[in-house]
Parts: structure tokens; C-alpha cells; sequence
């Protein structure tokens, strides 16, 4: 599986940004999907992850009630909404896919995008 991570950018805090992974070579639906971050001289950590059907979401206690996960299956995609972003929210953002329904650790997680950037400005 390809995953291919687009949406970041430069944004003030208060500011929204929705990041976006599509997948190819694989069929999407057999994978939990999941978004991670890392910022500068930090471990990678997960921040919302989701199941195969997109009825299950998990968010990390700091992105809860501002960030959104969601999936569409038909076009194989996978969403991060983001409100309310804080300069806290600034780091690389990771797209990862699971041969899991459901995991909400990055060794549950065995494909990777590249990674996009986000940057909050204060």
C-alpha cells in the first residue's frame, strides 16, 4: 500500500486546515488507517485512528473535541480535520495504514506516507 499525505501549511493559532492521505495498491477498506505526528526532536505519536469501516475513532486527549478523523472507502481516502489549531499542533503529520480493524499504536501500523507539515503560527 501507497499512502500519499497532502493538506498542510502555514496557519495562525485559532486557524483550521484539513490534511488529506489517498492510498493506492491495496484494497483500503482491509486497512485501519490512522494519523500520526512528529515535531522537531520528538517521538513520533499517534493522533486519531480509525477502523476499517469508519464507525470507530480514537483521538489522543490534546486533539480531542478540535480534531476530526474520518474516511471515505469509495475513494480511499482519509481525513484529518483540524480546528482550533494551537502552536503545540506544529509538526510533521503521518498518514499510516494498519492490516489491523483498529490500532492506536504506531507498531500497529505497518505502511506509511511521507509526511506533511504543519506549522502554527502564535
Amino acid at each position: 500500500v501507497q499512502l500519499q499525505a497532502s493538506g498542510g501549511g502555514l496557519v495562525q493559532a485559532g486557524g483550521s486546515l484539513r490534511l488529506s492521505c489517498v492510498a493506492s495498491g491495496g484494497t483500503f477498506s482491509n486497512y485501519g488507517m490512522a494519523w500520526f505526528r512528529q515535531a522537531p526532536g520528538k517521538e513520533r505519536d499517534v493522533v486519531a485512528t480509525i477502523n476499517w469501516s469508519g464507525d470507530i475513532q480514537y483521538y489522543r486527549d490534546p486533539v480531542k473535541g478540535r480534531f476530526t478523523i474520518s474516511r471515505d472507502n469509495a475513494r480511499s481516502r482519509v481525513y484529518l480535520q483540524m480546528h482550533s489549531l494551537k502552536p503545540e499542533d506544529t509538526a510533521v503529520y503521518f498518514c499510516a495504514a494498519s492490516q489491523r480493524e483498529f490500532g492506536t499504536t504506531k507498531y500497529d501500523y505497518i505502511y506509511w506516507g511521507q509526511g506533511t507539515l504543519v506549522t502554527v503560527s502564535s
